[in-house]
């Protein structure tokens, strides 16, 4: 989709079948030159209220659906976004900054995780429960609506993958499209008209503080997911809690650790250090980006140099760039930030061994800055205890197993955490040990559909991606019939 079809489509919000205009919009900019992109719906507590009130009405025929029926749709409409696939991309390349092949990639990721929550359906099944001589069983049953709340940093993707789960357990899902990248999330809610039940998927666009407040805050939505950071999570807890009594997921924060050992294959942990910072897929800005590399002491020159030498070689460009690989930053406040916490790293010792400026392949304007390397970060600074949300990878030295669990431990995010060593169970003790929900060994930091995936501490409740969030979408209902 070109800049000009973006500036000039009108977007708006579904319900009913049909465009609606609201009352308010606001602006969303280009982050390649920080100018004007388009205008998007401001949503108000009362068009909030309007589209929850035809979500509900849609929720119940949906959810008497056999889940093998409802999985059908939803394979339907995961057919329907793949023909798409081009245009949601480039929405995401243009609206966040992001690497148009990447944002093929999540479009890719999200349709297959709608189809493997599709093939999950007969997990709905309940059970039975040999307690007496009478029958005991139990049903999965749907909350109703229950809303959804995306982070900018993969908007597609968070789309698409997270009404998957509250759809194929018989909810219906208002969508809150994320503040600074609403567009992807708006066109697929068109993109359902014609495949999905009227209403059963209403995107909602709008600033948090007015459109997110109200989703969390209405009475008839007791089943929240969000993604995005603790403060604002913490701020969901409270205002949920203030008007009822709802189930709440959150994938918060991170300042997830890679841990290379000794007795490491040196080049693929150097190669996962820089593929688990994220660096080409958003610059950074992901929670579950490996943002703190901690190497044992006999091997950091080597690691530090190789590290450096790969992050130098990513081309920053425009994200509708092909040879791009790296795309702005989504705003000028992500871009202080990011300059915020070099500046100060040096300051308490760090030395930049890459990146740290703007890049020269770019033109003026935008919100670029060079994928950045930090060597000598010290424990307990701030660029190794904040979650910076940008391209900045800390190098944290250590000498003994003990003090590499301590160190990735030591800051209040418990997300992922990666594991390089030879010794399987050098590495399988450490994992055990670790703070962390999601755990990889000698491997960069992915995602696998199917394992859960979520945080402790700091980074969040309930897990995704798996069963575990399909069920999470229900409510258990006991059902007992005497016999005797």
């Amino acid at each position: 989709m070109t800049l000009q079809a973006i500036a000039e489509t009108r977007w708006n919000i579904v319900i009913g079948g049909r465009s609606v205009e609201v009352a308010a919009r606001y602006p969303v900019e280009n982050p390649s030159t920080g100018r004007l992109l388009a205008s998007v719906p401001d949503c108000s507590k009362d068009d909030v209220d309007r589209a929850v009130r035809a979500a509900k009405a849609a929720q119940t025929a949906w959810g008497a659906l056999p889940p093998r029926r409802r999985g059908a749709l939803l394979r339907a409409y995961a057919g329907v976004v793949r023909e798409h696939r081009e245009e949601l991309a480039s929405l995401d390349a243009v609206d966040g900054g992001f690497a148009l092949e990447m944002m093929r990639r999540d479009v890719d990721a999200g349709i297959e995780l709608i189809e493997l929550f599709a093939e999950l359906g007969l997990a709905l099944g309940g059970r039975t429960i040999p307690v007496s001589e009478n029958l005991h069983f139990t049903n999965n049953e749907p909350y109703g609506v229950v809303a959804r709340i995306g982070a900018f940093n993969h908007p597609a993707f968070f789309a698409l993958s997270k009404i998957a789960a509250p759809l194929m357990a018989g909810n219906s899902v208002i969508l809150k499209a994320p503040d600074q990248t609403p567009l992807s999330s708006l066109r697929l809610a068109e993109l359902a008209i014609d495949v999905l039940p009227q209403d059963l998927f209403i995107t909602i666009s709008g600033r948090g503080q007015t459109a997110g407040r109200a989703i969390v805050r209405h009475p008839e939505i007791r089943r929240i997911g969000f993604i995005g950071s603790t403060e604002t999570g913490r701020a969901i807890q409270r205002d949920a809690a203030e008007t009822g009594v709802k189930h709440i997921s959150l994938e918060l924060g991170g300042k997830n650790a890679q841990i290379v050992f000794a007795d490491a294959d040196l080049e693929k942990a150097a190669q996962g250090a820089v593929s688990g910072m994220n660096f080409n897929w958003t610059a950074g800005q992901s929670c579950g980006s490996t943002s703190r590399l901690l190497v044992q002491e006999s091997i950091a020159e080597a690691v530090t140099e190789r590290v450096a030498e790969l992050v130098s070689a990513i081309r920053v460009g425009h994200p509708l760039d092909e040879a791009t690989e790296m795309g702005p930053l989504v705003s000028e406040a992500q871009l202080r930030k990011s300059e915020y916490a070099i500046k100060r790293a040096q300051e308490e010792g760090a030395r930049v061994v890459a990146g740290g400026g703007r890049p020269a392949s770019v033109a003026p304007g935008g919100w670029f800055i060079e994928p950045t390397v930090l060597a000598d970060v010290k424990r307990g600074s701030f660029v190794e205890q904040t979650e910076i949300f940008g391209p900045v990878l800390s190098i944290v030295t250590f000498a003994t197993d003990d003090e590499a669990v301590d160190i990735a431990n030591g800051v209040e995010y418990g997300l992922t955490a990666t594991i390089w060593s030879s010794d399987v169970t050098r590495a399988l003790t450490t994992a055990r040990r670790v703070e962390a929900g999601y755990v990889i060994v000698n491997g960069g930091s992915r995602h696998y559909w199917g394992v859960p995936f979520g945080g402790i501490k700091a980074s969040g409740v309930g897990r995704e991606e798996s069963t575990d969030e399909l069920l999470s979408y229900t409510e258990v209902k006991a059902t007992t019939v005497i016999l005797s």
